[in-house]
């Protein structure tokens, strides 16, 4: 899966062990991060967030978090989405990836629901993230993701996840994909859920915004084989001037950039 650290330490992590499962797997979690490891937190504890292992899944915790379930990345599926596999390419997301589009690579993976949705609609997929926190998050998912029944019925194998800068990651390609799929971080303008809205807010204080979206746009048109998609707010500009088609699905565009 992934090997290294992509960015440094800010001082606001650690790892919690909770007397919950075997002390080594939290040691080792701590060592790859370069974190410390604790075994209670208090009100003079000076780190803000929580890596921990709860209910079978490694999840991120800030301190209002501690006393309830924390958050993981998720491999069910979204309310509203498909549970067959492969499910309907019916929404907007599946309109703009294209039928004729075969392999994608998200470049943005995140939280990695997208991600997991692009997967199980068939399209073969992997999965570009430069936060090593969120590397952890989606190890451990990928990993009960292959352990589920319909996984191992039908003998799938989950995304690759790829470490590192995107740029830097999409520049070293052997192999032009289909398509690139880009979701930056823009700022918050519309009211979400309460545990999108918590898990986004705690993403953006543990990394920040995404300052390098042009960039990145501009590194995924010069590496995919026949488009770029970037997911944006609907009332936001579109990232890389004006798309060749737009797809609309609920408070969300999907601007399609075909490769000349």
């Amino acid at each position: 899966m992934h090997t290294e650290n992509t960015l440094p330490y800010n001082g606001k992590l650690a790892v919690l062990y909770e007397q919950n499962g075997d002390l080594a797997d939290y040691q080792h979690l701590s060592e790859r991060l370069a974190v410390p490891l604790f075994h209670a937190v208090d009100a003079q504890t000076p780190e803000s967030f929580f890596l921990t292992w709860r209910d079978g899944c490694l999840k991120l915790l800030d301190k209002e978090l501690l006393k309830k379930g924390g958050l993981t990345v998720e491999i069910e599926p979204r309310p509203g989405e498909q549970r067959s596999w492969p499910a309907p390419k019916e929404d907007a997301l599946a309109h703009a990836l294209g039928r004729k589009t075969k392999t994608v690579i998200d470049a943005t993976t995140g939280w990695g629901q997208d991600s997991l949705h692009i997967f199980r609609m068939g399209y073969t997929l992997q999965c570009i993230e430069r936060s090593p926190i969120m590397l952890e998050l989606l190890t451990d998912a990928f990993q009960r993701l292959a352990h589920l029944d319909w996984m191992q019925r039908l003998a799938l194998t989950p995304p690759d996840l790829l470490a590192g800068d995107a740029c830097t990651v999409l520049a070293q390609l052997p192999t032009p994909p289909d398509c690139i799929y880009i979701d930056p971080m823009f700022p918050p303008k519309r009211k979400k859920s309460a545990l999108a809205k918590k898990s986004m807010q705690v993403l953006r204080e543990l990394l920040g915004d995404d300052l390098d979206k042009e960039q990145l746009f501009a590194a995924a048109l010069q590496a995919t084989g026949k488009k770029v998609v970037v997911k944006s707010p609907d009332d936001a500009e579109p990232l890389g001037g004006k798309p060749s088609s737009s797809f609309r699905g609920k408070l969300v565009r999907y601007d399609v950039y075909l490769k000349n």
